[in-house]
Protein backbone atom coordinates (compact mmCIF):
# COMPACT_ATOMS: atom_id res chain seq x y z
CA UNK A 1 0.00 0.00 0.00
CA UNK A 2 1.73 3.45 -1.01
CA UNK A 3 0.86 7.01 0.24
CA UNK A 4 -0.65 9.60 -2.07
CA UNK A 5 -1.02 13.16 -1.59
CA UNK A 6 -3.78 15.23 -3.04
CA UNK A 7 -5.80 18.60 -3.82
CA UNK A 8 -9.23 18.34 -4.51
CA UNK A 9 -12.17 20.55 -4.34
CA UNK A 10 -14.91 19.61 -1.76
CA UNK A 11 -19.11 19.54 -2.10
CA UNK A 12 -19.25 23.16 -1.04
CA UNK A 13 -16.52 24.09 -3.58
CA UNK A 14 -14.11 24.57 -1.09
CA UNK A 15 -10.22 23.65 -1.60
CA UNK A 16 -8.39 21.32 0.43
CA UNK A 17 -5.38 18.65 0.36
CA UNK A 18 -4.41 15.84 2.01
CA UNK A 19 -2.83 12.48 2.36
CA UNK A 20 -4.53 8.99 1.86
CA UNK A 21 -2.84 6.08 1.46
CA UNK A 22 -4.68 3.44 -1.35
CA UNK A 23 -2.67 0.50 -3.58
CA UNK A 24 -3.14 3.07 -6.73
CA UNK A 25 -3.62 6.16 -7.85
CA UNK A 26 -7.48 4.75 -9.21
CA UNK A 27 -8.32 3.44 -5.74
CA UNK A 28 -7.19 6.70 -3.91
CA UNK A 29 -9.61 8.51 -6.29
CA UNK A 30 -12.55 6.37 -5.89
CA UNK A 31 -11.88 6.77 -1.76
CA UNK A 32 -12.15 10.28 -2.02
CA UNK A 33 -15.03 10.28 -4.36
CA UNK A 34 -16.90 8.18 -1.50
CA UNK A 35 -15.92 10.85 0.98
CA UNK A 36 -17.57 13.74 -1.42
CA UNK A 37 -14.54 15.06 -2.58
CA UNK A 38 -13.47 15.82 -6.21
CA UNK A 39 -9.73 15.11 -6.93
CA UNK A 40 -8.15 17.87 -9.03
CA UNK A 41 -4.31 16.21 -8.91
CA UNK A 42 -2.53 13.29 -6.96
CA UNK A 43 0.50 12.08 -6.95
CA UNK A 44 2.28 9.36 -5.11
CA UNK A 45 4.84 10.67 -2.44
CA UNK A 46 7.84 9.96 -3.85
CA UNK A 47 10.80 8.05 -2.46
CA UNK A 48 12.81 10.73 -1.20
CA UNK A 49 9.88 12.28 0.72
CA UNK A 50 8.59 9.19 1.80
CA UNK A 51 12.05 7.81 3.26
CA UNK A 52 12.48 11.77 4.79
CA UNK A 53 8.61 10.93 6.62
CA UNK A 54 9.62 7.74 8.10
CA UNK A 55 12.66 9.44 9.47
CA UNK A 56 10.55 12.08 10.75
CA UNK A 57 9.46 14.11 8.41
CA UNK A 58 10.64 15.64 5.14
CA UNK A 59 12.41 18.16 6.40
CA UNK A 60 16.17 17.93 8.18
CA UNK A 61 18.30 19.41 11.14
CA UNK A 62 16.83 21.98 13.13
CA UNK A 63 13.69 22.27 10.99
CA UNK A 64 12.85 18.52 11.30
CA UNK A 65 9.33 17.82 12.39
CA UNK A 66 8.57 16.17 15.77
CA UNK A 67 6.02 14.92 17.57
CA UNK A 68 4.46 17.68 19.96
CA UNK A 69 4.20 16.33 23.05
CA UNK A 70 0.44 17.28 24.22
CA UNK A 71 -0.42 15.45 20.86
CA UNK A 72 1.79 12.31 21.35
CA UNK A 73 -0.08 12.41 24.69
CA UNK A 74 -3.57 12.29 23.23
CA UNK A 75 -2.82 10.10 20.81
CA UNK A 76 -1.53 7.73 22.77
CA UNK A 77 -4.05 7.66 24.94
CA UNK A 78 -6.57 7.26 22.51
CA UNK A 79 -4.77 4.45 21.12
CA UNK A 80 -4.94 3.10 24.72
CA UNK A 81 -8.68 3.22 24.94
CA UNK A 82 -9.09 1.79 21.41
CA UNK A 83 -7.16 -0.98 21.93
CA UNK A 84 -8.89 -1.76 25.47
CA UNK A 85 -12.14 -1.73 23.70
CA UNK A 86 -10.97 -5.05 21.81
CA UNK A 87 -10.44 -2.72 18.93
CA UNK A 88 -7.30 -4.46 16.33
CA UNK A 89 -4.14 -2.32 16.26
CA UNK A 90 -4.69 -1.37 12.51
CA UNK A 91 -8.79 -0.06 12.85
CA UNK A 92 -7.34 1.95 15.91
CA UNK A 93 -4.58 3.35 13.88
CA UNK A 94 -6.86 4.29 11.04
CA UNK A 95 -9.61 5.58 13.86
CA UNK A 96 -7.01 8.03 15.25
CA UNK A 97 -5.81 9.06 11.62
CA UNK A 98 -8.90 10.42 10.91
CA UNK A 99 -8.64 12.70 13.34
CA UNK A 100 -5.22 13.93 14.45
CA UNK A 101 -4.99 17.37 13.30
CA UNK A 102 -0.76 17.47 12.71
CA UNK A 103 -0.11 16.81 8.78
CA UNK A 104 3.14 15.18 10.10
CA UNK A 105 1.89 13.21 12.46
CA UNK A 106 -0.61 11.87 10.25
CA UNK A 107 1.88 10.99 7.97
CA UNK A 108 3.24 9.08 10.19
CA UNK A 109 0.84 6.89 11.27
CA UNK A 110 0.16 5.99 8.37
CA UNK A 111 3.40 5.04 7.63
CA UNK A 112 2.57 3.03 11.21
CA UNK A 113 -0.45 1.61 10.04
CA UNK A 114 0.83 0.16 6.60
CA UNK A 115 4.02 -1.84 8.41
CA UNK A 116 2.12 -2.81 11.38
CA UNK A 117 -0.47 -4.59 7.95
CA UNK A 118 2.41 -5.82 6.88
CA UNK A 119 3.70 -7.53 9.29
CA UNK A 120 5.42 -5.46 11.65
CA UNK A 121 4.54 -5.27 15.42
CA UNK A 122 3.41 -1.75 16.68
CA UNK A 123 6.73 -0.95 18.43
CA UNK A 124 9.06 -2.08 15.31
CA UNK A 125 6.88 -0.06 12.93
CA UNK A 126 7.01 2.92 15.93
CA UNK A 127 10.65 2.26 15.99
CA UNK A 128 11.24 3.38 12.14
CA UNK A 129 10.07 6.91 13.46
CA UNK A 130 12.57 8.25 16.18
CA UNK A 131 12.03 11.41 16.11
CA UNK A 132 8.25 10.56 17.09
CA UNK A 133 8.34 7.82 18.69
CA UNK A 134 11.82 8.11 20.94
CA UNK A 135 13.28 4.64 22.37
CA UNK A 136 11.03 5.00 25.73
CA UNK A 137 8.43 4.93 24.15
CA UNK A 138 8.80 2.18 21.79
CA UNK A 139 10.35 -0.28 24.24
CA UNK A 140 7.45 0.55 26.72
CA UNK A 141 5.03 -0.87 23.74
CA UNK A 142 7.30 -3.67 23.09
CA UNK A 143 7.11 -4.60 26.70
CA UNK A 144 3.42 -3.99 26.32
CA UNK A 145 3.00 -6.35 23.30
CA UNK A 146 5.46 -9.04 24.34
CA UNK A 147 3.41 -9.06 27.97
CA UNK A 148 -0.48 -8.56 26.61
CA UNK A 149 -0.98 -5.30 28.64
CA UNK A 150 -0.53 -2.54 26.23
CA UNK A 151 -3.50 -0.54 26.23
CA UNK A 152 -2.31 -0.50 30.41
CA UNK A 153 0.94 0.56 29.98
CA UNK A 154 -0.32 3.36 27.07
CA UNK A 155 -2.07 4.47 29.82
CA UNK A 156 0.77 4.83 31.94
CA UNK A 157 2.92 6.38 28.70
CA UNK A 158 0.43 8.96 28.08
CA UNK A 159 0.36 9.75 31.82
CA UNK A 160 4.33 9.95 31.58
CA UNK A 161 4.38 12.10 27.92
CA UNK A 162 2.05 14.91 30.44
CA UNK A 163 4.58 14.47 33.42
CA UNK A 164 7.50 15.01 31.54
CA UNK A 165 5.81 17.88 28.94
CA UNK A 166 4.52 19.81 32.21
CA UNK A 167 8.16 19.49 33.72
CA UNK A 168 9.66 20.95 30.72
CA UNK A 169 7.13 24.01 30.73
CA UNK A 170 7.93 24.13 34.43
CA UNK A 171 11.66 24.86 33.58
CA UNK A 172 11.22 26.70 30.40
CA UNK A 173 8.57 28.84 32.37
CA UNK A 174 11.15 29.74 34.96
CA UNK A 175 13.93 30.58 32.56
CA UNK A 176 11.78 33.04 29.90
CA UNK A 177 10.84 36.14 32.15
CA UNK A 178 14.58 36.56 33.35
CA UNK A 179 15.67 35.91 29.44
CA UNK A 180 12.75 38.37 28.13
CA UNK A 181 13.98 41.05 30.99
CA UNK A 182 17.49 40.76 30.04
CA UNK A 183 16.55 41.00 26.39
CA UNK A 184 14.61 43.98 26.98
CA UNK A 185 17.29 45.31 28.78
CA UNK A 186 20.05 45.59 26.15
CA UNK A 187 17.32 46.45 23.82
CA UNK A 188 16.85 49.78 25.81
CA UNK A 189 20.05 50.41 26.71
CA UNK A 190 21.55 49.81 23.06
CA UNK A 191 18.61 52.65 21.97
CA UNK A 192 19.49 54.87 24.58
CA UNK A 193 22.98 54.93 23.83
CA UNK A 194 23.01 54.85 20.05
CA UNK A 195 19.94 57.09 19.35
CA UNK A 196 19.11 59.16 22.37
CA UNK A 197 22.25 59.95 24.32
CA UNK A 198 24.24 61.35 21.50
CA UNK A 199 21.44 63.77 21.02
CA UNK A 200 21.87 64.81 24.43
CA UNK A 201 25.60 64.73 25.02
CA UNK A 202 25.96 66.84 21.86
CA UNK A 203 25.85 70.16 23.88
CA UNK A 204 28.68 68.75 26.31
CA UNK A 205 30.98 68.57 23.50
CA UNK A 206 32.41 72.00 23.20
CA UNK A 207 33.09 72.16 27.06
CA UNK A 208 35.11 69.30 25.98
CA UNK A 209 37.90 68.06 29.22
CA UNK A 210 35.96 70.32 31.49
CA UNK A 211 33.14 67.42 31.79
CA UNK A 212 32.78 65.44 34.52
CA UNK A 213 34.29 61.74 34.32
CA UNK A 214 30.52 60.10 34.59
CA UNK A 215 30.01 62.34 31.24
CA UNK A 216 33.04 61.49 29.92
CA UNK A 217 32.46 57.66 30.41
CA UNK A 218 28.45 58.03 29.25
CA UNK A 219 29.76 59.93 25.49
CA UNK A 220 32.87 57.15 25.26
CA UNK A 221 30.14 54.35 25.50
CA UNK A 222 27.82 55.98 23.18
CA UNK A 223 30.68 56.60 20.88
CA UNK A 224 30.90 52.72 21.03
CA UNK A 225 27.42 51.91 20.37
CA UNK A 226 26.98 54.31 17.98
CA UNK A 227 30.46 52.64 16.12
CA UNK A 228 29.74 49.24 17.34
CA UNK A 229 26.74 48.25 18.33
CA UNK A 230 26.98 45.00 15.88
CA UNK A 231 29.77 43.74 17.82
CA UNK A 232 27.28 42.38 20.32
CA UNK A 233 25.25 40.61 18.20
CA UNK A 234 28.37 39.54 16.84
CA UNK A 235 29.77 38.46 20.26
CA UNK A 236 26.43 36.82 21.13
CA UNK A 237 26.70 35.07 18.18
CA UNK A 238 30.05 33.34 18.96
CA UNK A 239 29.28 32.92 22.16
CA UNK A 240 26.30 30.40 20.90
CA UNK A 241 28.75 29.21 18.23
CA UNK A 242 31.28 28.52 21.13
CA UNK A 243 28.31 26.11 23.09
CA UNK A 244 27.09 24.52 20.31
CA UNK A 245 30.82 23.24 19.63
CA UNK A 246 30.93 22.66 23.09
CA UNK A 247 27.65 20.44 23.33
CA UNK A 248 28.97 18.47 19.76
CA UNK A 249 31.40 16.29 21.92
CA UNK A 250 30.87 13.96 25.24
CA UNK A 251 33.08 15.80 26.96
CA UNK A 252 32.40 19.04 25.99
CA UNK A 253 28.90 18.57 26.99
CA UNK A 254 29.63 16.91 30.46
CA UNK A 255 31.62 20.04 30.98
CA UNK A 256 29.00 21.97 29.62
CA UNK A 257 26.38 20.35 32.07
CA UNK A 258 28.62 20.61 34.99
CA UNK A 259 29.28 23.78 35.06
CA UNK A 260 25.25 24.87 34.30
CA UNK A 261 24.44 22.86 37.48
CA UNK A 262 27.08 24.53 39.30
CA UNK A 263 25.38 27.61 38.73
CA UNK A 264 23.55 29.40 41.61
CA UNK A 265 19.85 28.68 41.98
CA UNK A 266 19.71 28.10 38.21
CA UNK A 267 21.95 25.14 38.91
CA UNK A 268 20.10 23.73 42.01
CA UNK A 269 16.96 24.02 39.26
CA UNK A 270 18.41 21.89 36.76
CA UNK A 271 19.82 19.32 39.00
CA UNK A 272 16.14 18.79 40.60
CA UNK A 273 14.52 18.84 37.03
CA UNK A 274 17.13 16.31 36.14
CA UNK A 275 16.68 13.90 38.98
CA UNK A 276 12.67 14.38 38.59
CA UNK A 277 12.91 13.34 35.11
CA UNK A 278 15.04 10.07 36.23
CA UNK A 279 12.71 9.28 38.93
CA UNK A 280 9.55 9.00 36.64
CA UNK A 281 11.04 7.64 33.98
CA UNK A 282 12.76 5.08 35.68
CA UNK A 283 9.49 4.07 37.47
CA UNK A 284 7.41 4.19 34.35
CA UNK A 285 9.60 1.93 32.42
CA UNK A 286 10.07 -0.49 35.81
CA UNK A 287 6.25 -0.52 36.23
CA UNK A 288 5.78 -1.48 32.50
CA UNK A 289 8.01 -5.03 33.06
CA UNK A 290 11.68 -3.27 31.50
CA UNK A 291 14.62 -5.23 33.26
CA UNK A 292 16.33 -3.01 35.52
CA UNK A 293 19.87 -3.10 33.19
CA UNK A 294 17.81 -1.87 30.29
CA UNK A 295 15.71 0.44 32.21
CA UNK A 296 18.99 2.08 33.18
CA UNK A 297 20.57 2.28 29.57
CA UNK A 298 16.84 3.44 28.18
CA UNK A 299 17.21 6.17 30.74
CA UNK A 300 20.79 7.28 30.67
CA UNK A 301 19.82 8.36 27.03
CA UNK A 302 16.40 10.13 27.37
CA UNK A 303 17.41 11.72 31.04
CA UNK A 304 19.18 14.72 28.83
CA UNK A 305 22.28 15.47 31.64
CA UNK A 306 25.40 14.41 30.42
CA UNK A 307 26.48 14.96 34.41
CA UNK A 308 23.48 12.45 35.39
CA UNK A 309 23.74 9.84 32.36
CA UNK A 310 27.21 9.42 33.22
CA UNK A 311 26.63 8.58 36.43
CA UNK A 312 23.94 6.15 35.32
CA UNK A 313 26.23 4.50 33.08
CA UNK A 314 28.42 3.67 36.03
CA UNK A 315 25.66 2.40 38.53
CA UNK A 316 24.71 -0.23 35.50
CA UNK A 317 28.32 -1.30 35.27
CA UNK A 318 28.51 -1.66 38.76
CA UNK A 319 25.38 -3.22 38.65
CA UNK A 320 27.03 -6.17 36.32
CA UNK A 321 29.16 -6.45 38.52
CA UNK A 322 26.98 -7.09 41.08
CA UNK A 323 26.38 -3.91 42.95
CA UNK A 324 22.80 -2.89 43.60
CA UNK A 325 21.42 0.46 42.22
CA UNK A 326 21.12 2.28 45.80
CA UNK A 327 25.96 2.02 46.31
CA UNK A 328 27.16 3.91 43.24
CA UNK A 329 24.12 6.12 43.73
CA UNK A 330 24.89 7.32 46.84
CA UNK A 331 28.58 6.86 45.86
CA UNK A 332 28.37 9.46 42.85
CA UNK A 333 27.61 12.58 44.96
CA UNK A 334 25.08 13.73 41.79
CA UNK A 335 22.26 12.08 43.55
CA UNK A 336 21.01 14.07 47.18
CA UNK A 337 21.65 11.23 49.60
CA UNK A 338 17.81 11.16 50.28
CA UNK A 339 17.20 9.35 46.94
CA UNK A 340 19.98 7.32 47.25
CA UNK A 341 18.14 6.01 50.52
CA UNK A 342 14.45 5.68 49.15
CA UNK A 343 16.41 3.76 46.26
CA UNK A 344 18.00 1.66 48.78
CA UNK A 345 14.33 1.13 51.02
CA UNK A 346 12.63 0.32 47.40
CA UNK A 347 15.32 -2.44 46.49
CA UNK A 348 14.94 -3.83 50.13
CA UNK A 349 11.43 -4.20 50.14
CA UNK A 350 10.26 -4.47 46.61
CA UNK A 351 8.71 -1.76 46.46
CA UNK A 352 11.44 0.50 43.92
CA UNK A 353 8.59 1.33 41.47
CA UNK A 354 6.36 3.29 43.95
CA UNK A 355 9.10 4.72 46.06
CA UNK A 356 11.10 6.12 42.72
CA UNK A 357 7.22 7.95 42.23
CA UNK A 358 7.36 9.04 45.65
CA UNK A 359 10.87 11.02 44.94
CA UNK A 360 9.68 12.19 41.27
CA UNK A 361 6.35 13.27 42.84
CA UNK A 362 8.86 15.53 46.52
CA UNK A 363 10.97 16.62 43.23
CA UNK A 364 8.19 18.35 41.27
CA UNK A 365 7.19 20.30 44.73
CA UNK A 366 10.59 21.20 45.12
CA UNK A 367 10.52 22.06 41.52
CA UNK A 368 8.18 24.94 41.90
CA UNK A 369 9.92 26.20 45.44
CA UNK A 370 13.35 26.42 42.98
CA UNK A 371 11.04 28.41 40.60
CA UNK A 372 9.65 30.71 43.03
CA UNK A 373 12.94 31.32 44.66
CA UNK A 374 14.52 32.03 41.34
CA UNK A 375 11.87 34.32 40.50
CA UNK A 376 12.10 36.41 43.51
CA UNK A 377 16.07 36.64 43.47
CA UNK A 378 16.17 37.19 39.98
CA UNK A 379 13.45 39.66 39.59
CA UNK A 380 14.82 42.73 41.54
CA UNK A 381 18.37 42.04 40.89
CA UNK A 382 17.27 42.73 37.46
CA UNK A 383 15.45 45.99 38.61
CA UNK A 384 18.09 46.86 40.22
CA UNK A 385 20.53 46.69 37.26
CA UNK A 386 18.51 48.67 34.89
CA UNK A 387 17.70 51.26 37.66
CA UNK A 388 21.39 52.02 38.36
CA UNK A 389 21.90 52.27 34.20
CA UNK A 390 19.09 54.73 34.59
CA UNK A 391 20.45 56.33 37.17
CA UNK A 392 24.06 56.24 35.48
CA UNK A 393 22.81 57.99 32.27
CA UNK A 394 20.27 60.43 34.22
CA UNK A 395 23.53 61.91 36.31
CA UNK A 396 25.96 61.59 33.50
CA UNK A 397 23.22 63.99 31.63
CA UNK A 398 22.37 66.25 34.73
CA UNK A 399 25.72 66.82 36.44
CA UNK A 400 27.09 69.20 33.47
CA UNK A 401 23.62 70.45 33.11
CA UNK A 402 23.39 71.80 36.52
CA UNK A 403 26.91 72.92 36.74
CA UNK A 404 26.42 75.01 33.31
CA UNK A 405 23.61 76.65 34.97
CA UNK A 406 25.53 77.28 37.94
CA UNK A 407 28.39 79.33 35.39
CA UNK A 408 25.71 80.81 33.37
CA UNK A 409 23.90 82.89 36.57
CA UNK A 410 27.47 83.27 37.83
CA UNK A 411 28.23 85.12 34.57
Amino acid sequence: MAIFEYKALDTGGGSRGGIVDADSPREARLKLRVEGVHVIEIHLIDDKKGADAKSGGPRIGLFAPKANPGELSIVTRQLSTLLSAGISAVDALKAIIEQVESRDMEKVLRDVREKVTQGDTLGEALGRHPRFFNELFCNMVKAGEASGQLDTILTRLASYIVRQNRLRQKLSGAMTYPIVMIIVGILVVTVLMTFVVPKLTTLFKKVGEGLPAITQALIAISQFFQGYWWSIFVLMFLVWLFIRAMKSSEQGLLRYDRARMSLPIVGDLLRKTSIARFANTMATLLQSGIPVLESLKIVQRVVNNAVLAKTIGEVHDAILEGSDIATPLQASGVFPPMVGYMIATGEQSGQLEELLETVSEAYDEEIDMSISKLISVLEPVIIIVLAGVVLFVVAAIMIPLIQMGSLTRGA
